[in-house]
């Protein structure tokens, strides 16, 4: 069961729902969006009905919920949400209004680098610069991430460029420093199911941007997103980067049917990653022009000034040709699907 709150339901109001929902032996899980609070029930359904919750002061709506995942489903929430990232000054949408595009280096490697790549990628169209500081890599001899000198770097060319900063973060240990330098917190696939650490994530008060596992079902990336929600952060944004099957042509197989079943379920936005999904730069404008057609709500893209001598996934990384060609694309592209960009909407707050 879900609780939905009125936009003008006080702190107040909130606690008196929460102690109510206590009082009856079930628990409250507070989560709060940009327009709205959703409290998440669990317990004895029959309990809370004696409850007249629809009757308390800030409660707009009650519904009972199907779904194994209750805060992101769309049962409660009809219409798609909208995803702000940035800090104060400048914040950039993810959801279902405009286009959003995101770009950078896979990995940070070097200020200069960093710079360059961010620049090329703003030259392009993106409004939001990704970039890897902690990598976590099949072989523990690959290059792992330059770490908090690599945060440093990225923030300070966030603030350059005036681009909004996300970045992954692979511990737990490590969100409160991640989220310090980060305007918007990645979670990879290899750590779609660490719990602990979307638990940690979902408590930093940041963005998150959490990508499929390599081998999950829907429904396991839903209940993972419903693991940071719970634990009151509703800004939430998905991210389809392929899946591992038996097609060895590309690195994975890009799922676009992902896009509109998980739109169709979840209130939450979704993305697609291109680059991860193929590993090969060759591919990236196509499938990023099929994630626009399918009603994508971004992409994220590697660019790197020299791929050749990329520590970290140079085969995928645009450069050049390739990179003006996907800057026409997500130009012309999104609003022939009723699309505008992202960039447009930027908010001052």
């Amino acid at each position: 069961m879900v609780v939905v709150m009125s936009p003008d339901a006080t702190d107040e109001d909130v606690a008196h729902v929460v102690a109510r929902v206590e009082g009856v032996g079930g628990e409250a899980f507070v989560s709060k969006g940009v327009v709205r609070t959703i409290i998440g029930l669990v317990g004895d359904i029959d309990s809370f009905h004696h409850l007249n919750l629809r009757t308390l002061r800030g409660v707009a709506d009650v519904h009972r919920i199907s779904d194994p995942y209750k805060l992101v489903s769309r049962q409660h929430h009809a219409d798609r949400s909208t995803v702000w990232v940035g800090r104060e000054g400048r914040q950039v949408p993810i959801g279902p209004d405009s286009f959003t595009f995101l770009a950078g280096p896979c990995a940070v490697e070097t200020a200069e680098q960093t710079l360059e790549s961010a620049q090329m990628a703003k030259s392009a169209g993106a409004t939001i610069l990704r970039g890897g500081a902690y990598k976590p890599r099949t072989s523990p001899y690959a290059f792992q991430g330059l770490g908090v000198p690599g945060l440093e770097i990225l923030a300070g060319v966030g603030e350059a460029t005036g681009l909004p900063v996300v970045t992954e973060v692979v511990d737990a240990r490590d969100v409160p420093v991640v989220a310090e330098y980060a305007d918007m917190l990645q979670i990879g696939t290899r750590n779609m199911a660490n719990f602990g650490l979307l638990q940690a994530a979902g408590d930093a008060g940041k963005p998150v941007l959490l990508k499929r596992g390599m081998t999950a079902t829907i429904e396991e990336w839903l209940m993972a997103a419903e693991y940071i929600a719970q634990r009151g952060n509703l800004d939430v944004v998905l991210c389809e980067r392929g899946i591992r099957t038996f097609e060895p042509s590309t690195r994975n197989t890009l799922d676009i049917s992902a896009v509109p079943v998980v739109q169709a379920t979840s209130h939450l936005p979704v993305i697609v990653d291109p680059s991860h999904a193929s590993g090969r730069k060759d591919l990236v404008v196509p499938l990023s022009r099929a994630a626009i057609a399918v009603g994508a709500d971004g992409v994220i893209v590697d660019v790197h000034p020299d791929p050749e001598t990329a520590l970290c996934d140079g085969p995928q990384a645009l450069l050049g040709s390739e990179l003006r060609e996907l800057a026409q694309a997500v130009r012309r592209l999104p609003p022939i699907v009723g699309r505008v960009d992202a960039g447009s909407l930027v908010r001052t707050v």
